[in-house]
């Protein structure tokens, strides 16, 4: 589920196995194979380029008890620093591909550019009251990237969710306040009212501009206050 106010995490696709090539003759064969594909998936989801031959080879040093030859402290030191620098490399390609991206579709039919920069297109129009910041709103939703790539579903789940107007990323409180309950929109948010330059999943690199449908199914006021604790039970 897609954590709006401070991360996201992409929905589980359901367990399947599949026959290979392996030919696995004991559980050891089966989790050899199953962690190599976990670093590997590691790997690539940081999207570090890697040189094979020398990973390979530290992982049998590794693996045969063979001490690195970087000490942990210059190994830790060092891959704070390379990856602090690669997620600004990154966060400054995401933040000018996004910029490109909403400067073009700011001219497409139907599409609503506000102050902030939020940019939503109505797809279709509720008839309902529009939620305040103090509301709790149910929604289905799905999330991409601006390349069309999925990281998030609550259709692909088959249920919404609920979460406060206030409590989510600044894009959603904004156009929220402006659906009717019952609407569908469309929503282009900007990486300033996203996660700015945070990266909360690998799904989504820094500074990334976001892409949503939302359909609002309905609103829930908050709960009334207990009038001064019932004028301090009447005294």
């Amino acid at each position: 589920m897609l954590t709006l106010s401070a991360s996201a995490t992409p929905s589980s696709p359901a367990s399947t196995s599949k026959k290979g090539s392996m030919n696995f003759k004991s559980d050891e064969d089966k989790v050899s194979y199953i962690i190599g594909h976990d670093i590997s998936s590691s790997i690539k989801n940081n999207e570090f380029k890697v040189n094979k031959t020398i990973l390979l080879k530290a992982l049998e040093e590794g693996l045969n008890g063979k001490e690195s030859e970087i000490s942990q402290q210059d190994a830790q030191a060092f891959m704070q620093k390379y990856i602090s620098d690669q997620q600004k490399v990154r966060g400054d390609k995401n933040l000018k591909d996004g910029e490109a991206y909403l400067s073009k579709n700011k001219s497409e039919k139907g599409v609503v550019t506000l102050a902030s920069g939020l940019q939503y297109k109505v797809l279709t129009e509720g008839k309902g009251v529009k939620p305040k910041a103090t509301d709790t709103v149910t929604v289905n939703y799905e999330g991409t990237l601006i390349n069309g790539k999925v990281f998030d579903s609550s259709y692909q789940r088959g249920q919404p969710i609920s979460f406060p107007v206030n409590g989510v990323i600044k894009g959603w409180t904004e156009a929220l306040q402006l659906m009717p309950e019952g609407s569908t929109w469309m929503l282009y948010i900007p990486a300033g009212l996203a996660y700015g330059a945070q990266s909360p999943s690998p799904a989504i690199g820094p500074n990334s501009t976001l892409v949503f449908k939302v359909n609002l199914v309905s609103i829930a006021k908050p709960a009334p206050a207990k009038t001064a604790e019932k004028e301090t039970e009447k005294k």
